[in-house]
């Protein structure tokens, strides 16, 4: 470092913030607005965390005595777009210390739901194992620190706790992502975690130290793709430790352009600049990606489903890649950019998706182009751009 550089004194805004940190009024304030029963280490009770996770359905909740604080009242909002049964299953799994299982189509809130049962329930949603074919058995029970092993042989000291194990000792919410991605032999680590309740640490035998049991509620939320079946198959042992529940893709159109909107404009915002795009282009953009995942227009007309995912999560990024150009890079019709993200989008897994994409423009769009409406004709003279 020359004399003349400097060093800063002040880290850079982060791009995302864990759930805790995004809500911790709403959190603070249902651990203060509800004080009935919680099971054991929850930091709510389990109708709090379903208010959290679900909303207050609009209503202002009224705490029941002042908090220095704390707003005296706070309508919760709703951050997950599902079922309010779904999350209720999920919470009883959960006050139950039986480990849960989220599956379904990619880009479904999976992940997001997760995040956010884990900091209700425990307070931090950060004890996290992500799954590939590279994870190993240490990241589900432990590992070493290999200085302090090599100076002071295998000690407490020098044991490095994997996610899991630390949620075990503080009775926390260990959240495993992706699970069916790991190796069976590295998911298996789990099945005596989950039943015995305990992790044997043989190197520090004849200590207090050999043997970790599970704090009062501890428990693990792991999620799994339904397109990686036959990627790395759980057990039958390790799926009887689990209580499955399958998120689907949002139902209602209206609340899927909602949210779209919401996290795209979220986005933008984080990167700088206001969203900008229509909502006549956001509703355009988020028929599109319904009808191709259906394989069915809202008339009634087949369409054939290409190969790749044409997921929310999918549809929140074309939506802030729109609002980013609008912002960044003005000139033109957002909605002229459409189709270039939507090949983008249809590309990723299968060369011929190119060819079910033009169907879709050949049918549905021209269907509506000829029926009259000005945003669908415009979107059908664009076909030359999918070339």
């Amino acid at each position: 470092m020359t004399s003349t550089e400097t060093v800063p004194t002040t880290l850079p805004p982060r791009q995302t913030l864990p759930a805790e940190e995004r809500h911790a009024t709403e959190l603070a304030f249902l651990a203060a607005h509800d004080d009935g029963p919680r099971p054991p280490g929850w930091a709510l009770t389990p109708r709090a965390v379903v208010t959290f996770v679900c909303g207050s359905g609009g209503e202002a909740l009224t705490l029941p005595k002042p908090h220095e604080s704390l707003p005296d009242r706070l309508t919760i909002a709703p951050k997950f777009v599902g079922e309010r049964a779904l999350v209720e299953r999920c919470v009883v799994t959960l006050a139950g210390e039986r480990g849960l299982l989220l599956v379904g189509e990619p880009g479904t809130a999976k992940s997001m739901l997760s995040e956010l049962l884990a900091a209700a329930v425990c307070g931090t949603s950060a004890l996290t194992v992500q799954g590939t074919a590279g994870t190993t058995e240490d990241a589900f029970r432990y590992g070493w620190n290999y200085a302090l092993l090599l100076a002071q042989g295998p000690t407490r000291q020098a044991l490095v706790d994997s996610p899991v194990l630390s949620a075990m000792r503080t009775g926390r919410v260990a959240r495993v992502e992706e699970i069916t991605r790991c190796l069976p032999e590295v998911q298996d680590a789990l099945v005596s975690i989950l039943s015995d309740r305990r992790v044997s640490v043989p190197e520090l035998s004849g200590t207090d130290d050999a043997q970790v049991a599970a704090a009062a509620g501890f428990t693990v939320i792991a999620t799994a793709n339904l397109r990686d079946r036959g990627v790395s198959e759980m057990s039958a042992a390790l799926k009887r430790r689990f209580n499955f529940e399958t998120v689907q893709p949002i139902a209602d159109a209206d609340a899927e352009t909602a949210l779209v909107r919401g996290q795209a404009t979220a986005a933008v915002q984080r990167a700088g600049a206001a969203f900008g795009v229509d909502d006549a282009v956001l509703d355009v953009l988020v028929t599109v990606f319904r009808d191709l995942r259906t394989g069915r227009s809202a008339e009634g007309w087949d369409v054939e489903r290409p190969g790749t995912v044409m997921s929310t999560a999918e549809a929140v990024q074309v939506a802030t890649s729109l609002g980013v150009s609008a912002a960044y890079l003005p000139g033109g019709d957002t909605l002229d950019l459409v189709p270039g993200h939507l090949l983008g989008v249809v590309r990723k897994d299968d060369p011929s998706d190119h060819a079910r994409l033009l169907g879709y423009w050949d049918g549905p769009v021209r269907r509506r182009a000829e029926d009259g409406s000005a945003m669908w004709r415009r979107l059908w003279d664009l076909r030359e751009n999918l070339r």
